[in-house]
């Protein structure tokens, strides 16, 4: 065996040495769900991280997640390479992003300990780069046709279509395409309109103003609690602001760890994002989050989280801690809230209208949590809870193991659900269940 491989098993041995060490002095804590979550204080966990993370498994012929009572689940489209997002065009077809972390960036025991744990559940390796085209003709639910609609891409994640331009987020910032409706190809070149800083966090989600003039990009911090430096985090855990017309960019709102996945409520126009917070304080300490995002905004990352709960081990800015803002409900404890899509009521059968959010799943805590795709509904704009299951059964009965890991969730050109897999490699597509007779 490889030194490498003796120091990952060493690594993951001390892991689970801690996580049962931890679990037996504190017991099992109470999700940290809603608008005002019991968050248990933090008990920093030192060099060596809380790691648990099933083993990438896929499934089986004839293998689904677990659709909620009144719905149904079939594959949309199998076979894919590490789908990450999704977007559906006018037309009819379905873009998938598909692209995964790559090798590198590893500084401490902490950072190789997390890049160990996320080679095992296959979030790790050669990235396809590429966005793939489904289509689905015959309107059966399957997509019967597949093509590479662009690839030699820097890991590419977040898409939107504006009129003739397709605008796609890749690590190192936003490109612009020549978009023609029904093209199954795009071999034009791309025109890139602006910079971001590639690593650590890598997605860069893209979300279009209701009236097309801005593009709002997702950017995740380098690192867990500004480990390189503050200078390194310039720009990042940020949502920032693209104006179409004139190029300029600016930071829309900060202090967000890591927000991916964005969507407008339409009731009050409100901007909202998921935020991935930090690791290493505990199984609930801080909670993951879906919070409403103001202008000039500023949530508290690396200094505070919540409700200003300030985190010890980040030289303090007293100022910027007083001005943070609480977010607005809490989704668990690294429970690695990506995707998120608003609902019109009744978009699936006994539902109401609100945010769908697809749980990618924990590593650094002693119980698993997230591994769903979830929803929060909303009323006068606003969460109402309890949160509601859509799809589960992507862990094995022991949780040894996963079947898939839940990324992107969007609305299908047939107004079904569809969802990104990762891990299992399929785009999901749900819908209501057939009624009886």
């Amino acid at each position: 065996m490889s030194l490498s491989g003796i120091f990952a098993q060493v690594v993951a041995l001390i892991g689970a040495v801690a996580i049962r060490l931890r679990h037996r002095h504190d017991g099992p804590q109470k999700p940290a769900f809603g608008s005002a979550p019991a968050i248990p204080t933090a008990k920093p966990q030192g060099s060596i991280p809380t790691l648990k993370m099933p083993t990438a498994k896929g499934w089986a012929a004839g293998h689904t997640p677990v659709a909620a009572p009144g719905l149904q689940v079939n594959a949309f489209a199998a076979g894919l390479v590490h789908p990450r997002w999704i977007h559906a065009l006018p037309n009819g077809d379905v873009l998938v992003a598909e692209a995964l972390s790559t090798p590198g960036g590893i500084k401490s025991v902490f950072d190789y300990a997390m890049h160990s744990t996320m080679k095992r559940a296959a979030a790790v390796g050669v990235s396809p780069n590429r966005i793939t085209l489904l289509r689905d003709a015959d309107g059966d639910g399957v997509a019967e046709t597949r093509e590479v609609y662009l690839d030699k891409l820097n890991q590419p994640f977040g898409m939107a279509q504006l009129g003739d331009t397709l605008y796609v987020g890749n690590t190192d910032g936003v490109v612009a395409f020549p978009y023609t409706a029904g093209a199954t190809r795009i071999t034009a070149a791309g025109r890139k309109l602006n910079e971001l800083k590639p690593g650590g966090h890598w997605t860069r989600s893209l979300l279009p103003s209701p009236d097309g003039r801005k593009l709002y990009i997702g950017v995740g911090s380098l690192s867990n609690i500004g480990d390189h430096g503050l200078a390194a985090e310039e720009g990042r855990a940020a949502i920032h602001e693209l104006d179409l017309e004139t190029g300029k960019t600016r930071i829309f709102a900060g202090g967000l760890r890591n927000p991916v996945g964005m969507a407008w409520e339409p009731t009050t126009g409100a901007l909202w994002t998921v935020v991935n917070e930090r690791d290493g304080l505990g199984d609930e300490t801080p909670p993951d989050y879906l919070t409403s995002v103001r202008d000039g905004g500023f949530y508290g990352w690396p200094f505070c989280y919540w409700d200003r709960i300030v985190d010890d081990r980040v030289p303090q800015d007293p100022a910027l801690v007083a001005s943070a803002i609480t977010p607005d409900f809490a989704l668990g404890g690294h429970t690695a809230s990506l995707g998120l899509c608003w609902l019109p009521a009744g978009t699936l059968p006994g539902f109401p209208e609100g945010m769908a959010i697809g749980q990618h799943g924990s590593w650094n805590r002693s119980t698993l949590a997230g591994y769903k795709v979830v929803f929060v509904p909303f009323v006068n704009g606003r969460p109402a809870g309890p949160v509601r299951d859509i799809l589960t059964g992507f862990l094995s009965p022991d949780e040894r193991a996963s079947y898939g890991r839940p990324v992107g969730v969007s609305i299908g050109p047939d107004g079904s659900v569809l969802v990104a897999d990762d891990v299992g490699d399929v785009i999901w597509r749900v819908t209501g269940a057939p009624g009886p007779g």
